[in-house]
Parts: structure tokens; sequence; C-alpha cells
């Protein structure tokens, strides 16, 4: 896609963020006659882009020709010990090696491991450092099958709300983006819209300006509740007693919508009997909030038509976040919200993406592998208890007598920061015999422990397609730019490896254009054979960057509103208050609030007596942008600090820019006070970062656990309990 004419020496090419966020921008890079990125802007014609992208993303050329960048295959220096590296330093580690040198090595030493000690003796461990199909996966699932390689269980950011979303609905879909400017009430639930979502932004301020009002829940004054009309700061991990109080509230005065309830619900019977449990007396006792401000909110939620409901994943990130969400999910169909244009709920769009994954993925490959049957499924969020050298937390995951884990092959993620329990992936990570191989832009927490490192893309180097979680627009992102230096795609890598080892199916040698068309599915006449993508032509995404998908094709006069008629993809074909999937397992069907087991009302809490919020910055993807010294900048006010609230500190003698250590059992950090009074008390929050970027060498990570999540086996990092001390001398800034 060019948007340059004539004979111009810039040409313009369309690419897609494809970072971790719901917003997947159309992004428009101008190359200039030496083949170098000189601009990347926001697509204006992406009607969620809008012509703008987000701090971090504008600043992108800073990233992609950053100085640090790696660049050529290394590998660790004989004799040198896994530990981790100071920054600036990792070179005195590694020396540079060819790829025919590093694809040979690492072939031969994955050939010995799976010989030796069992293919499931190999983990690999990926993310959503990329989101786009192909680097998220596609190869590296073909070659990971066929090897017989342990599967990853990839849990540790959205699969608890995903999954309670579907227990409700059945399928991950909700009110588009474009839609919430037509909204009278915008109600925020663990969502940082401004600070993480930025194109819903203007959507919301649409609203506003038309007489919405903006209702954040979140127990941290993020950037969006500042800008709130209300900011509602419950206590971590009450979501689902505060959903449940509305949800009595609203039976209480007859606001439900009997008329939607009855055609499109199920369960609504036994909900309403759970739900008279949760007084707004009770209710406010959990969550920090008076009786009367639950009453106000559930009376302004229901009264107000069109009321939307953007939900996102922080909500999940508690031991009983899966419970959180289905309560919360089931708000807009107790009021029959959907029915409203402008109404509804939003958590994620990606459901509507249905891309042929086993094309794309090849896990019939596994049966000619040596185990001949698919592997066994290691569980990401418990890195360390995997890593440990007898195997130890894994057992239930495959078969009896398991091997060890004695290989790791990471891309697309930096476990060294993200995985909970830092400490203890730590101490696998620094195993000797732990085989270790780590594909990378730069110098992270993971590569210090690497065997070898690879040098990687971003988005600007290599093609891909891409759907969203926070709109409705499938997009091509072409390659705008030569890699620099002898950096590689996932593509590359995992087809390389994949001859290497002497795996002798075609679809290793499938080019990127190839993958592409086999996740469209694209039938003799060209088209899209998957369903809502038959009229798209990979020609056509070509030529248009993106292409809405076909029940988005004429938003005004055809509206999209999800769960308003027909029948749904759940065991009742219907909205589901009373889950029947849930019933037949033996859980219980409806939700309930429990407290979490690391929270105020726990038994750990008569030791750890504060609840800590390990938050994500602004200006960093997780722990992508990190490292770079404009972004740090952004961030200068709250790096390495301790968020108290000025009770919790006056108690334990603490004052405002005093250097404080901060532990439980499984880790220590020391960090700075910095007061914030918006905070609940008994509350603190610290920002996620590299470790190796800290005095200390340590993150928030130290501190979270690897418990999982009632609902879908994710992470349960904001279910975490602290105590915080003044130290004696202070840390140095």
């Amino acid at each position: 896609m060019s948007a340059v004419a004539g004979s111009s020496p810039f040409r313009v090419v369309h690419t897609v963020c494809s970072h971790d966020c719901p917003d997947s921008c159309g992004v428009l890079v101008t190359v200039n006659e030496e083949g170098r990125a000189v601009r990347v802007v926001g697509d204006p014609a992406h009607p969620v882009t809008q012509g703008f992208l987000c701090g971090k993303v504008a600043k992108y050329l800073d990233l992609v020709y950053a100085p640090e960048r790696i660049l050529y295959p290394l590998k660790r220096k004989p004799g040198v010990t896994k530990e981790p590296l100071t920054r600036g330093r990792e070179h005195e580690a590694f020396e540079r090696v060819s790829w025919d040198e590093a694809l040979g090595a690492i072939a031969e030493r994955l050939k010995h491991v799976a010989e030796d000690f069992g293919p499931e003796s190999i983990l690999p461990y990926s993310y959503a450092g990329t989101i786009g199909v192909l680097g998220f996966g596609s190869m590296d699932r073909r070659f990971f099958h066929r090897l017989g390689a342990c599967q990853l269980d990839r849990t540790i950011c959205s699969e608890a709300g995903g999954e309670a979303w579907k227990l409700v609905y059945g399928k991950k879909l909700g009110m588009p983006t474009e839609d919430f400017r037509l909204a009278r009430l915008v109600l925020a639930w663990g969502a940082n819209i401004h600070g993480n979502n930025v194109h819903l932004w203007p959507m919301v301020e649409q609203a506003r300006r038309n007489g919405a009002r903006l209702i954040v829940i979140d127990p941290y004054k993020t950037r969006t509740a500042a800008l709130a009309d209300w900011h509602i700061a419950i206590r971590p991990g009450t979501d689902a007693a505060l959903a449940l109080g509305m949800m009595q509230v609203i039976l209480n005065e007859g606001l439900e919508n009997r008329e939607y309830i009855d055609e499109m619900t199920h369960g609504f019977t036994q909900l309403a009997e759970r739900a008279r449990e949760y007084t707004p007396e009770r209710v406010a006792a959990w969550t920090g909030m008076t009786a009367s401000e639950v009453e106000q909110l559930a009376r302004e939620y229901a009264t107000t038509q069109p009321a939307a409901l953007r939900m996102n994943y922080g909500v999940q990130r508690s031991e009983n976040g899966g419970t959180a969400v289905r309560a919360i999910a089931m708000l807009p169909a107790l009021t029959g919200a959907w029915k409203h244009r402008g109404g509804g709920a939003q958590l994620s769009t990606s459901g509507a993406f249905k891309w042929d994954e086993e094309a794309v993925r090849r896990p019939d490959l596994a049966m000619a592998s040596p185990l001949g049957r698919l592997a066994r499924v290691v569980n990401m969020c418990r890195l360390g208890e995997a890593l440990a050298e007898q195997a130890s937390g894994i057992e239930d995951a495959g078969p009896e007598n398991a091997p060890a884990v004695k290989a790791l092959f990471v891309y697309n993620s930096n476990p060294g920061a993200v995985a909970p329990n830092q400490n203890s992936v730590r101490r696998g990570m620094e195993r000797p015999d732990l085989f270790t191989v780590v594909h990378e832009l730069f110098f992270t927490d993971t590569t210090d422990y690497a065997d070898y490192i690879l040098p990687a893309t971003t988005f600007l180097e290599h093609t891909d397609v891409q759907g969203a979680y926070g709109h409705y627009f499938l997009q091509l992102s072409q390659q705008a730019i030569e890699p620099p230096g002898e950096a590689r795609s996932n593509v590359w890598l995992f087809s390389q490896l994949a001859q290497r080892m002497g795996f002798r199916e075609e679809c290793f040698r499938d080019t990127p254009e190839q993958i592409i068309r086999q996740a469209l599915a694209i039938g003799p006449d060209g088209h899209a054979t998957n369903m809502d993508m038959e009229h798209i032509t990979f020609e056509d995404l070509k030529d248009l960057g993106h292409i809405p998908l076909g029940f988005h094709l004429q938003p005004e006069t055809r509206p999209f509103q999800p769960y308003t008629s027909g029948k749904l993809p759940t065991v009742s074909g219907k909205v589901e208050f009373f889950s029947e999937k849930l019933a037949a397992q033996g859980i219980d069907p409806l939700p309930s609030f429990v407290p979490p087991t690391e929270s105020r009302w726990g038994e750990a809490a008569k030791r750890f007596p504060l609840e800590f919020l390990g938050r994500k910055a602004d200006n960093y993807m997780n722990s992508t942008f990190a490292h770079l010294d404009g972004h740090r900048k952004m961030e200068a006010r709250k790096r390495h600090r301790l968020e108290i609230h000025p009770t919790d500190a006056e108690e334990r003698g603490i004052a405002d820019g005093d250097s404080v250590r901060i532990w439980n059992d499984r880790g220590e950090l020391k960090l700075t006070a910095l007061f914030n009074a918006s905070l609940p008390p008994g509350v603190v929050a610290g920002q996620l970062d590299w470790a190796k970027l800290s005095a200390t060498g340590g993150n928030v990570n130290a501190l979270t656990s690897e418990r999982l999540t009632d609902i879908g086996a994710g992470a349960t990092f904001y279910s975490t309990l602290v105590e915080v001390a003044k130290t004696d001398s202070q840390q140095p800034q």
C-alpha cells in the first residue's frame, strides 16, 4: 500500500502494531530511498486508529534503531555461569557466532535432549510479544508439535477472563469500539482506557460531550480514573462482591429488563436467589465502599440507557478473577443493555476472527513425533515449578514419571521479568544442565540465562496478518524494511530449525504468504472461506490494509449488536446466569464472592497485612519498551517507588521518600516510598520493570505467586500479600 505517488524517493507501507494491545493499530511507515524507516504514523483511514498512535508506538523507531539492539546470533562464552547481568555487561558473557553455527548447535542439542530424556523434556515458552497470527503461533507450533516437545498452556494474561466470558455468552464478542460514542454511561471496570486502550478514549470523550458520565472501578487511580466523573477505588479482588451487590439492588428495586431476560437468558431464578445474599451493607464491608454508594452505582447503571461497560483483564488477575468476570459480564444481560446500540459490554472481540488454526499450527504433526501423540501440557504461570530439577508442580500435566525440563526455548516473551514468583523462575533458569535458547530484540532479564541468543525482528521487518481483541477489522502487516543486521522472524527461525532437525514435511517450507492464505482458508475463487471473512481476498488486504469483518461492513445501517437474538454457543443456547458447563463439572454454577487466600481476610494477612498491586506502566507494554530512555523518562516519577497510603506509612514510621523494604515468603524488594492517598488503605502498589534495571536486581514478580485463578488457570498477580518497613539507609535514586 503506497500513499506517495510519482517519482518521490519515499514509499509508505501499511503495517500493523503487533504489540499486546486491544487497539491493533494500522501503522503507516515512511521508508526513504536507502530503505530506512523515517516516520511512523497511525492510519487515518482506519476507523479505530483514526490517524494517531499511542505514546509508546509513536516513538517506535527509537526501538527499531536502538544502538543496543541484538543484531547477530550469540553464544555463551565457555565457563561463564548463568546469573543476572548488569545492563551493559552482557557482551562480556556472550560471543558472536554465525546463524549456521547457532542453528546447527541448537538442533544437535535438542536432538540429544529428546533422545536422552524424551522430547517432553523440551519446553517452549512464548506469549504475545507479537499478536500477529504468524508471529504468535504458526511455524513455531508446527516445529514443537513435530518434535514432541511440551505444549505450553498460555494462560498468563487473558485466559481466566476469556473462559469466564464464554461461560456466560459462549463466544468472545462485544459491542464495537466505535459504538461507545453513543453511550449515555460508560462504566470502565478494571479498564485503564487512557493508559492502555487509548483508541477507545476518543469514543468515550465524544459520548461525554453528548452528556454521558464516565465511572471507573479500580483500586488504583489510573489515568482514566483521574479523568472520571466518579472513581470507585474498591479493594483488590472484591469485584465479584460488587457485581453481585449491584444485582441485589437492581432486582430488589425491579430495575431488571424482564423482556430480555425471558427471551435470551438461562438461570435467572437461581441467580436472583443467590444475589439476595449480597446486600449493600455486606458488599460495602468487603469493597470499602459505603452501602449508599453500592446502591447509587447499581441504580445509575440500570436506569441509564445506553450503558456501555468496558471491562479489561486486570479484573481476572486475582484468585477468584474468573468468577468476578462472570458476575460483571452478567450485568448487561440483567439490564438488557445489549438491546440498545451504544450499550452492552466489551472484554474482547477476538472470538470474531475465525482463523484456520489447525492449518496454521498443524497439531496433527504430533502423530509423527517420537511420542506419536500430543505432548503433556505445562502451565506457563508455573514456570518456576516446571524448571525445578525434579519437575515439581507439573506431574499432573502429563504422563506419570514425566521428565524434568532439560531445554527451554523462549520467544515472544521475557519470563525473567514477567513470570510470577521470579526467584523460583531464576533458580530454574540458573541450572547449569538447562539448555536455554532465547529469540529476542534486546538483552533482557531472560537473555542473562541463555546459552544461545538469536536476533528477532520487529513488526516493521516481517509480514503478518492480524485480527484484534478491541475491534472488528482484519489487517495485513506488510514488511516495510529489511531486518537490521542478521535479525530473523519467528517463521524463518523455526522453518530453518525444522530442516536442521531433519523434518521432511513440506509445511516447514511454507512462506509467510502461504501461511496467511492458510489462516484465511482462501478458496479456489481467491476469497476467504472462514465465517464473516468470505468477502476478503489476499489481494484486497494488500491494497486496502484493513477490511471490516462481514457483520461490520455497514455499521450505520446494519449495526452489530451481539447476544440480542438467535441461539448462542452455550450449553443452553442462551446467556447463562446459571452455568450448565460448570454444573456438569461439579463446580458452583452461580457466581459468588470468596475472598482470595492472599487478601486481608486470609490467614496470611496476620504476617503480611498489606495487599500488593504489581502495576503495569502506562508507557511500557508489559516489559517491552522498559529499557528505552525516552519511555523511562515518561515513567520517572513512579519507577522504583512503592506507592503507599499515608495512614499505612505512618503506622510503620515511614516518611514520603524513605527507602523501604517490601517482602513476603517468596522474596523482597527495596523501593522508595511515594505517598498516594488515593489508594485504599491497606493497599500498596509498585510498577513492573526489568529486574536488571533496579538497584537491587529484582522486580515486583519477586513477590507474586504461582497460584492459579479459579477459572482458566491464569496468573494471580493481584492476589499478593506483603509487609513493608523502613530500611536503615536511603536507596540510591
